[in-house]
């Protein structure tokens, strides 16, 4: 075991170690905040509602069935702090909403997210309605551009496991019937009209499926391989179209993709645990990244009794950090990320804070 051990971190440092330049943001269909706060990795160490959205394999870590009644989850930029002083922020997520704030705040970079994920969820199955809004933009110095990214997600989700040699291979599907609203826009021109659909939104319906799969070893530890792969056979949003917004373009199709993590659980004494995990995401699209660092994520979680946890990580050369307060029935969390919203040859730290609560039957 001790030999185990040696290779496991051996692999995280290398894994770490292995760049030194840096891309531009990669943005997913889902992260959630446990994962935020361990350095973005989470295919391996999910068991809770969120493996519907993260791997379906990890439905096999339920013991009992619970559902989520309402657990809002809001993210935002440091950086809003600042710029709303400098423009009140009245509608953090429409892009003539954030124009003025944009515009008292040129060359700093807006973020805010909001997502909610209601669900059911019981060993090896479960169903969940999943809905988000993100708005990523920035104004250049001269006041006449906007680059923009929005995005808002309705989806319904639903998981099922097999287990295989008493839980030790987890093997999951899971299917989304996603409607996306998306906007991927660096030229807009701040003093025309600033509706979706004058800003070039696109709109569609989509069927996403992913397969998870999670192999632990019955030994010390309990050491832990898990593979997922996203958007089989690629995601594109074409099965439907109008209903939520009239336009005949359709969002970009998402191309099929593989991630891989490893972790291991060490029990300390009766009432701590840790786990500690390193994951690689990417890996059929690492070939469009010019630095493959931005796909290594890492980091540690310490369990005291089910109740508190402390959790740190490493998310594209940032730190990031969480806790969590957790009973019966409420779960309350929170993180702070760096996300690299600029280049190799030019690095820039988005920090960022996400809270959760939850409140579970």
């Amino acid at each position: 075991m001790k030999r185990n051990s040696t290779i496991f971190y051996t692999l995280i440092f290398v894994l770490l170690c292995s760049s030194e330049s840096w891309a531009r943001e990669r943005r997913y269909f889902y992260e959630g905040v446990r994962g935020r706060g361990m350095g973005g990795a989470q295919i391996a160490t999910v068991n809770d509602e969120t493996a519907l959205l993260i791997n379906p394999a990890g439905l096999g870590k339920l013991r009992e069935f619970y559902g989520t009644i309402f657990d809002p989850e809001l993210e935002y930029s440091n950086n809003l702090n600042s710029m709303n002083q400098s423009s009140s922020i009245t509608e953090p997520f429409s892009i003539g909403g954030i124009k003025n704030t944009l515009d008292a705040s040129r060359d700093t970079y807006y973020h805010a997210k909001a997502q909610i994920f209601p669900s059911m969820v019981s060993k090896n199955f479960g169903i969940g309605i999943y809905s988000s809004y993100l708005l990523d933009g920035e104004m250049n110095t001269a006041g006449t551009n906007m680059d923009v990214y929005y995005r808002s997600d309705l989806a319904l989700a639903l998981g099922y496991n097999f287990r295989f040699f008493d839980g030790r291979i987890k093997l999951g599907f899971g299917a989304k019937i996603i409607n996306r609203i998306e906007v991927d826009n660096p030229l807009i021109d701040p003093t025309g009209a600033l509706d979706l659909v004058s800003v070039g939104a696109t709109e569609g319906t989509g069927l996403a499926t992913d397969v998870g799969l999670i192999m632990t070893a019955p030994w010390a530890m309990l050491p832990t391989l898990s593979i997922v792969a996203h958007d089989v056979g690629n995601t594109a949003f074409d099965k439907a179209s109008g209903l939520r917004l009239t336009t005949t373009d359709r969002p970009a199709t998402v191309p099929q993709d593989v991630d891989v993590a490893l972790a291991i659980f060490p029990i300390h004494s009766n009432k701590v645990r840790s786990t500690w995990t390193v994951e690689y995401r990417g890996l059929l699209t690492a070939k469009d990244e010019t630095d493959k660092a931005k796909l290594i994520h890492g980091g540690a979680e310490v369990n005291i009794a089910d109740i508190f946890f402390i959790r740190a990580g490493y998310n594209q050369r940032y730190y990031t950090a969480g806790l969590e307060f957790a009973s019966e029935r409420t779960q309350f969390q929170i993180a702070t990320y760096g996300e690299e919203i600029g280049d190799e040859t030019t690095p820039r730290e988005d920090r960022r804070t996400v809270f959760k609560f939850a409140f579970r039957f």
